[in-house]
């Protein structure tokens, strides 16, 4: 499978953007966003006017690289969210948001989305008491995510251990037990990235 080797602060830059990607560094004065807020490359400070195009496709890039997606699995996010009723712009976010590596992001388990892929990848979590290692696995309300038992002590959770985490309302997790729960939805407002879905839905619509 194709993988972005490059740095991850080049990323958000390249999009104008804090996407995220090194977790708690992008919080302080350290991310690239607050050092050097211009495009990577020696032309970063002085590129044309966007053409529209350019403008719905740097937005799709900045959507792709934020969830650590390829195109092919994008656009089968696009395509799944034009076939569900309702907004399709929202849709794909829900369904984005919905990715068993993104849900446990944002119950703080993982300090980035790329940590908590490789968390999931590793075996480390399961989903209703079964081992789940698939990162792009859709959870539902009512999910309860929890630490394997036997993976509780790894020296990968003890920062985590009675921390108090800020997370989205619709998911929960006790830093004490280890286990979680999808307890609602996620909706629009839940979305803290600075997206325009529907920039995305003009560019796959032409």
């Amino acid at each position: 499978m194709a993988k972005y080797t490059s740095a991850d602060c080049r990323q958000c830059r390249r999009e104008g953007a804090k996407l995220f990607l090194k977790g708690e560094r992008c919080t302080t004065k350290k991310c690239a966003m607050e050092r050097r807020p211009v495009a990577p490359g020696q032309h970063g400070t002085g590129r044309r006017k966007p053409s529209e195009y350019s403008v719905q496709q740097r937005e799709k890039q900045k959507v792709k690289r934020a969830y650590g997606l390829l195109e092919k699995q994008f656009k089968g996010y696009y395509d799944e969210a034009e076939r569900i009723k309702g907004v399709t712009g929202e849709n794909m976010l829900f369904l984005l948001e919905k990715r068993l590596d993104n849900v446990v992001y944002r119950m703080g388990i993982g300090s980035s989305r790329a940590q908590s892929r490789q968390i999931v990848n590793h075996g480390h979590i399961t989903v209703n008491g079964r081992r789940v290692d698939i990162p792009s696995y859709s959870v539902k309300k009512g999910d309860v995510i929890a630490v394997k038992d036997n993976k509780k002590d790894n020296e990968l959770f003890k920062e985590l251990k009675g921390a108090r985490i800020v997370m989205p309302k619709w998911v929960e997790f006790d830093t004490e037990t280890f286990v979680g729960k999808v307890v609602d939805n996620p909706e629009r407002a839940d979305i803290d990235l600075n997206i325009n879905e529907q920039l995305i839905i003009e560019l796959y619509s032409k």
